[in-house]
């Protein structure tokens, strides 16, 4: 279900306080949890492309040299991050504030559509992979990565007794699985991959040409 307007604000003030923070947290997780991913996604990127919830620009480095970037993000402290990070890269991007849950896009606008570590704590994740797939061409290819749902039964306790807290102060989750919604709206699954007792896992997707 989607977030009352009084519950976006507080998470969006919630991101802004962390994102100071943000890049300290996540140097972590990718060293001991997430390895390669946002290389391995990020370098698949092709023609005209949307980052949903840019954060703070962490995936810039990463992306050809040739496509045309553009990325949205809820939290205006974590955007201000990326736009600086931006800058001092010289990377050419379009950065704009944006509901990943109700974008301001055309149909079919975008021919990738790039989204890491953050489905976790977008309020309704469904609807964002929905949206996700309404602004993506024909064609076109979704590059998603998350913690999600451990296949080991210990992990999966531990990230229940996280949520107790994670869910009421940020929004995140632990528990979701993106996969079944990517599958449930229409994509099909090109490359997939699962490691780290199945907490991380990373794909790619095509949008149907009909």
């Amino acid at each position: 279900m989607r977030a009352t307007s009084k519950n976006l604000e507080r998470l969006r003030h919630y991101w802004d306080k962390h994102s100071g923070s943000y890049d300290r947290t996540m140097d972590f997780l990718e060293r001991n949890f997430f390895g390669d991913t946002r290389e391995w996604l990020c370098q698949q990127a092709r023609g005209e492309v949307l980052e949903v919830a840019v954060g703070t620009g962490l995936n810039l480095r990463w992306y050809p040299d040739d496509i045309r970037l553009s990325g949205i993000d809820f939290s205006p402290g974590m955007l201000g991050l990326a736009r600086r990070r931006a800058e001092k890269s010289c990377r050419a991007v379009d950065l704009e504030l944006g509901d990943a849950q109700r974008m301001d896009f055309p149909d079919s606008s975008f021919d990738t559509v790039v989204c890491t570590f953050s489905l976790c704590a977008i309020p309704d994740h469904r609807r964002a992979i929905s949206e996700m797939h309404r602004v993506l061409r024909p064609g076109g290819r979704l590059l998603l990565a998350d913690h999600v749902v451990s296949t080991s039964w210990l992990a999966r306790v531990v990230q229940a007794l996280l949520e107790i807290v994670t869910i009421p102060l940020g929004g995140e989750h632990f528990r979701r699985r993106p996969i079944t919604h990517v599958r449930s709206v229409g994509f099909t699954i090109e490359q997939h991959d699962r490691f780290k007792l199945g907490i991380v896992e990373r794909l790619v997707a095509t949008k149907s040409t009909l």
